[in-house]
């Protein structure tokens, strides 16, 4: 039993070195599948931070365009007024008290 067991062994492995070329094609073909399945899986996760990326930055537009209205309506001249007189006292002044400074 041993005698045959390598005596078998030995035919495979001799038939096997006879056709090299197709081990080395089917070592390609694994290798080509193994590259294709990696490159898809590195193409999605790629798509998926690009896709987030873009959710992203609509996000930060819509909360910019929120702060321009926020600016917009903090800066109004009536509304400046207001808070100038009653929270901090302030007035226009009187004609006579306007006081002119020229830079000669």
């Amino acid at each position: 039993m041993g005698q045959a067991q390598l005596n078998l062994t030995r035919i495979v492995l001799l038939d096997l070195w006879h056709h090299k070329w197709i081990l080395l094609l089917a070592a390609a073909v694994v290798g080509n599948a193994i590259t294709i399945v990696y490159t898809s899986h590195v193409s999605r996760k790629y798509i998926s931070q690009w896709d987030q990326m873009w959710q992203e930055r609509d996000r930060l537009d819509i909360e910019w365009r929120n702060l321009l209205l926020e600016e917009q309506s903090q800066s109004e001249h009536s509304r400046i007024t207001r808070i100038a007189s009653k929270k901090l006292g302030m007035s226009r002044p009187l004609p006579k008290e306007e006081v002119v400074v020229r830079i000669p």
